[in-house]
């Protein structure tokens, strides 16, 4: 089952990740748990930068429920990746983000895959609303 790499004009917001050297495993290459870190790094990240997420304070949170990635070819220290995301599903309490791994300076995705939020009250837990400052962000990345 052969899964066609994405190229970065896939993708709307990028971020260059320096890879450590404890990101590496017994066999030469960055652990898979460590690509799902950059999913939540680049997403957190953009969220946070663009001032629509206080981690500490916002009354509605993001719950990750989903997440996939397909690996199709090897990171390892000291390799500079760039995690790019766009948003491909925007509902009323949940968006779904794809997102790829890029290494160094190639155009085909590493890795890639999705992350979903569904956005609930940081103290019920109950689904919520995306917040209207949020969702306006999201959009200027959806595909």
């Amino acid at each position: 089952m052969g899964v066609e790499a994405k190229r970065r004009s896939d993708f709307r917001h990028f971020l260059r990740i320096s890879t450590r050297w404890m990101d590496n495993d017994v066999y030469g290459h960055v652990n898979n748990v460590v690509y799902y870190s950059w999913f939540d790094t680049v997403v957190n990240q953009f969220l946070i930068s663009n001032g629509v997420l206080d981690i500490e304070h916002s009354p509605v949170i993001g719950l990750v429920i989903e997440t996939q990635c397909n690996y199709l070819a090897s990171v390892s220290f000291p390799d500079v990746i760039t995690a790019g995301v766009t948003v491909t599903k925007l509902g009323n309490s949940s968006v779904r983000y794809e997102v790829g791994i890029f290494r160094n300076d190639e155009d085909g995705a590493s890795a890639q895959g999705h992350f979903v939020h569904v956005y609930v009250d940081r103290v019920s837990r109950r689904p919520a609303s995306i917040p209207g400052p949020m969702r306006h962000l999201l959009e200027t990345i959806q595909s």
